[in-house]
């Protein structure tokens, strides 16, 4: 089987690229699963951490602000690692893929092992997938055009970033129901 060759210029064609539909519903649910964990986060560590014997060990509500404190800068900070990996070594599609993966791991973590352990694997991995993602999606979004369908790029991008808010708006009702009824497990997964 022939391996299909990686492009490095966009289709021509006066058409929406065949992968918008793809990018944008994926960012619909990174913004979904970001946005919904960090809606419960401080909730889960104040009242769902367990120690490793299986017993509850939450955090003081102090303590949880400084973790999810921690956890949000660091988000803010991993862009120009995923910035660098992306120019110098993957290119955006590959960085994307590969720390969507990570991204997804931060999640398992979460969903699995409710100890302080799995917490911080859970949030590093997942400050690591998703800031490290961020300087390339949109920029791969505006790679996807050239100069005969570039007149459907402010139309398509006006939808991605409408559903990176539908994202984050529909975690923020679902989640903590989530959270509510089912437990962790269900909600970080």
């Amino acid at each position: 089987m022939a391996a299909t060759p990686y492009l490095t210029a966009p289709v021509k064609s006066k058409e929406m690229p065949k992968g918008i539909p793809y990018i944008i519903g994926n960012e619909a649910a990174e913004r979904y699963s970001f946005y919904g964990m960090k809606a419960i986060l401080v909730v889960f560590m104040t009242k769902y951490l367990m120690d490793n014997s299986g017993g509850s060990a939450p955090m003081s509500a102090g303590d949880a602000k400084v973790w999810y404190h921690l956890f949000n800068s660091a988000v803010y900070f991993t862009p120009l690692l995923g910035a660098i990996i992306a120019d110098a070594f993957l290119g955006k599609y590959k960085t994307i893929i590969s720390l969507s993966i990570v991204y997804c791991l931060g999640h398992l973590a979460l969903a699995l092992d409710e100890t302080r352990l799995g917490l911080t694997v859970g949030l590093t991995l997942i400050a690591i997938g998703a800031g490290g993602i961020k300087p390339c999606v949109s920029a791969h979004v505006g790679d996807q055009f050239g100069k005969t369908n570039g007149h459907l790029i402010s139309k398509i991008f006006a939808w991605f970033y409408f559903s990176i808010n539908f994202g984050a708006f529909l975690s923020q009702i679902m989640t903590p129901v989530l959270l509510d009824r089912y437990g962790p497990h269900v909600a970080f997964g």
